[in-house]
């Protein structure tokens, strides 16, 4: 236990001599240490001197300072940690309390009655000790805070941030973006260009939430990444990232992928599905439909699952939408989801939009949708316009 130190401020020698009598087996046992001064002006100069005084019991008719102006003079410096007990007559009941009303903790009359100094000592230390505790908490707090908004940047940093992507490249324009639902959060999406004539693009989304969520996110995508750059076929991409993933999961740990291959000259796109939402074709002509599925599940958990790939044509003017179940799961007050209805009916209506404007279109949507209910889970879209080589 940390030593308390606690001031007594009284201009009376007796006072001092039956403090230190009374409270020797505590002062021995290093449970209270004492420290006095005479008036309020020595009060204050050992208070800005000494940073470890805890709780003062200070007189209220002193020489040179009383007792109330030291009191406002004290809660000048703004020690949140530091309390006040006013010693004075009973019959000086008007001093104690505007003493009470400037700040004081308690007070206690004269004649000093031991057993109830000692209650209000310890109940005085008592709170003292909560405010310690709780400072210590916010400045841990504040650590914590100061480091996730920091892995919150790294996070986003990590996401393609150049926009318009690929700007010397124009048989495609692709967009993405990610609203976690906390600081930092599980999804992802990537796109990068596998040589002069093929693009890859990726969106998944780690169980869980928060740092460990957001960990795995980072290895899950650089895992794909790396694999993409060498192997061509989308299936066998996910089968390997699956199996490398598995010795990095824990009991609840997965992810689920979309990983997809388009061919600039052709316009091809050839896709394998790990247990991901199903993305959607939005036509030049407005058609909206979803693309069909292919053999495979999560990421990160079982062994020897089988991946397919499929392949969808794209003319010059579709777009493919990938996003994740914060989306369709995002729930209003009264608990209802989203849904693919009411993201396949904006998709129709908007259809023509551009897609920066398509993808944060539905961002806007799903939060007004949400209206006042808490984001539970992280919002995350990535759009792909094919525009065909010719515009190359």
């Amino acid at each position: 236990m940390d030593t308390r130190k606690i001031m007594v401020v009284d201009d009376e020698p007796d006072l001092q001599m039956l403090i230190l009598q009374r409270f020797r087996k505590q002062i021995q046992q290093d449970i209270y240490e004492f420290c006095f001064a005479e008036n309020g002006e020595e009060a204050l100069s050992l208070l800005n001197e000494e940073d470890d005084i805890s709780l003062v019991l200070s007189d209220l008719n002193m020489p040179k300072m009383d007792g109330l102006t030291f009191l406002s003079e004290a809660q000048k410096l703004d020690i949140p940690a530091l309390k006040t007990v006013i010693v004075s007559a009973y019959g000086d009941m008007e001093n104690i309390r505007t003493a009470m009303n400037r700040g004081a903790f308690d007070f206690i009359t004269k004649p000093i009655d031991f057993s109830d100094l000692e209650i209000t000592i310890e109940k005085g230390l008592n709170e003292i000790n909560v405010i310690l505790e709780s400072e210590k908490q916010k400045v841990l707090w504040e650590s914590v805070q100061s480091d996730l908004e920091t892995a919150a940047r790294i996070q986003q940093k990590i996401l393609p941030q150049e926009e318009p992507a690929y700007p010397d490249n124009h048989a495609f324009n692709i967009y993405g973006e990610m609203h976690t639902a906390r600081q930092v959060g599980g999804d992802f999406f990537d796109y990068f260009m596998l040589d002069e004539k093929h693009l890859g693009f990726v969106i998944g989304d780690v169980s869980g939430k928060g740092v460990p969520a957001s960990i795995y996110m980072a290895v899950s995508r650089t895992m794909l990444k790396a694999i993409a750059s060498q192997i061509d076929d989308p299936a066998e991409c996910l089968d390997t990232v699956n199996m490398m993933l598995i010795p990095e999961s824990d009991i609840t740990t997965f992810v689920t992928v979309f990983y997809a291959v388009l061919n600039l000259e052709t316009g091809k796109v050839r896709y394998s599905n790990g247990g991901h939402n199903l993305p959607y074709i939005v036509t030049k002509d407005g058609d909206v439909s979803m693309i069909d599925n292919t053999n495979g599940l999560l990421l990160g958990k079982i062994e020897g699952i089988q991946y397919e790939t499929k392949e969808i044509q794209l003319n010059p003017g579709d777009k493919i939408l990938l996003y994740t179940d914060g989306v369709t799961e995002a729930m209003d007050e009264n608990e209802e989801f989203y849904e693919e209805e009411r993201l396949e009916e904006f998709l129709i209506k908007h259809a023509g939009d551009n897609i920066n404007k398509l993808l944060r279109g539905i961002i806007v949507d799903v939060l007004k949708f949400a209206n006042k209910a808490e984001q539970s889970d992280d919002i995350t879209l990535l759009v792909m316009e094919y525009l065909g080589l010719e515009n190359n």
